[in-house]
C-alpha cells in the first residue's frame, strides 16, 4: 500500500497498469485520503473521457469523485491557485505538454497523483505515460486478473484491432490478461479469429 509522505516540497505519484486493474480506484483512494487530511484537492480527466460520466471520474468499482473535464493539459494552471492535491485520470490520452504541466505543478509545492495506461493494446508504451512515469518520484504498477486464465494481468487486450490507438470502451471491447494469454489472443487475431 502506498503511504503519502510527509513533506510539502511537492512530488508527483503515478499510478499505473492495465485496464480493470484499479488505477482510477487507487487515484480516487488517495485524493479521498487528501480529503480526510484537510487539503485542497482538485480532480482534471480530458474531456474526450465520457464512458461513465461527463463530468465525475468513476472507476469500475463505481466509485467516483467530481473532476474538471479540460481540453488541454494547460488548462489546469488555471484551476489549482489554492489547491495542495492535484489528481489527473486518464493521463494516457492527455496532450504532449502534460509532463511539463505536472513538473511545474510539482516545483510550485504541489502533491500531483496521476493514474493512466502504461501500455495500449498492442503492448506499446501509450502517449505520455513513459515520460511521466520516468519523472515521478513515486511508480506503483498495479495489475488486474487475466480473464482468460487467472493469473496476474498487465496487458489491455481488444478484441479487434479496428478503431486506432485510442478507442474508448469497456469489457464488450477489452479484457485483462498476462503474458501468455495476451501472446495468444494477439496470434488468434493474426489467424482472423476473435480470441
Amino acid at each position: 500500500m502506498f503511504i503519502e509522505p510527509k513533506n510539502n516540497r511537492g512530488w508527483i505519484e503515478v499510478v499505473c497498469g492495465s485496464m480493470f486493474s484499479g488505477k482510477t480506484e487507487e487515484l480516487i483512494r488517495r485524493v479521498k485520503r487528501a480529503k480526510i487530511a484537510n487539503l485542497k484537492v482538485r480532480i482534471f480527466k480530458p474531456k474526450m473521457e465520457t464512458r461513465y460520466d461527463k463530468v465525475k471520474v468513476v472507476s469500475h468499482d463505481d466509485n467516483y469523485v467530481d473532476s474538471f473535464p479540460v481540453d488541454h493539459s494547460g488548462e489546469i494552471l488555471r484551476w489549482i491557485d489554492d489547491v495542495e492535491v492535484i489528481g489527473i485520470d486518464e493521463a494516457q490520452f492527455f496532450d504532449e505538454e502534460l509532463p511539463a504541466v505536472c513538473h511545474q505543478l510539482a516545483n510550485m509545492g504541489k502533491r500531483v497523483v496521476i493514474a493512466g495506461l502504461d501500455m495500449d493494446y498492442m503492448a506499446q508504451p501509450f502517449g505520455v505515460m513513459p515520460n511521466l512515469m520516468a519523472m515521478a518520484e513515486y511508480v506503483t504498477k498495479v495489475h488486474a486478473i487475466c480473464m482468460q486464465c487467472g493469473d496476474v494481468a498487465q496487458y489491455s487486450y481488444r478484441f479487434t484491432k479496428s478503431g486506432g490507438q485510442v478507442q474508448l470502451g469497456e469489457k464488450d471491447q477489452y479484457e485483462p490478461r498476462c503474458r501468455s494469454c495476451y501472446i495468444k489472443g494477439m496470434a488468434s487475431q493474426q489467424a482472423g479469429k476473435r480470441r
